[in-house]
């Protein structure tokens, strides 16, 4: 696993950071809050172990709040000092998914921080189905559906909707739709694309009166309802 540890007690940083590199972990480790959020923010980690009083006016609690706000969901175990209820409770509303008060047994700490990677690794799902309001398709059988009804597409009118609905609300390019669709990446000086896409709304969108894929004039496309 690869660990990154937030504490500014270099004495509690060190010992945590030993022993999990003793257990074959890869460890990071940052002595403040700032540098903490950035190495979370920039770089991959299986866990964070992150403490709830930090220097330099990132604590732990606004550290966790600013990763989960940003939507990064890496486990954080928190380690603190502070062991009332209350102080529990908000490091676990702040986004934690445990919480160990110091002093801590270290085995305990290992413990739970495997467990955690455990977890998190078994609710990870691969996604299976996509949908924008009543238009809706399984990747796995590659069917789709609108209004309850099935649409039938060929398949690169598939993986055309495909990568619509995955930048759904967003402005997807020609130069996007030659690389993600059609693995291109030179403008082939056709209108490939005007004919798919005016195929999908044939499909998708006309016998429905109410269409999902328009037009972004001088810039591309957009799926959104």
């Amino acid at each position: 696993m690869r660990i990154l540890v937030i504490e500014d007690d270099l004495t509690v940083s060190n010992f945590v950071a030993k022993g999990l590199s003793e257990a074959g972990h890869l460890v990071e480790q940052a002595d403040n809050g700032k540098d903490g959020l950035a190495l979370a923010i920039s770089e991959k980690f299986d866990i964070v172990i992150l403490d709830r009083l930090l220097p330099n006016g990132v604590d732990g609690l606004h550290l966790l709040k600013t990763l989960r706000g940003q939507g990064n969901l890496t486990p954080v175990l928190m380690l603190s000092a502070l062991a009332e209820v209350e102080d529990k409770v908000a490091g676990l509303k702040a986004g934690a998914d445990d919480y160990v008060t110091k002093p801590f047994s270290f085995a305990e700490l290992e413990a739970r921080v495997e467990a955690l990677v455990r977890r998190s690794r078994n609710e990870i799902q691969p996604q299976t189905r996509l949908s924008v309001g009543d238009l809706e398709i399984d990747l796995l059988s590659r069917g789709v559906k609108r209004a309850g009804q099935r649409v039938d597409l060929q398949p690169r009118e598939f993986r055309l909707l495909e990568f619509l609905m995955r930048h759904t609300g967003q402005v997807v390019t020609r130069t996007m739709l030659l690389e993600g669709v059609w693995d291109y990446h030179f403008d082939p000086q056709t209108n490939v694309i005007d004919v798919h896409v005016s195929r999908l709304r044939q499909k998708i969108d006309k016998p429905f009166g109410r269409p999902l894929v328009h037009t972004i004039r001088n810039a591309g496309y957009m799926l959104q309802e």
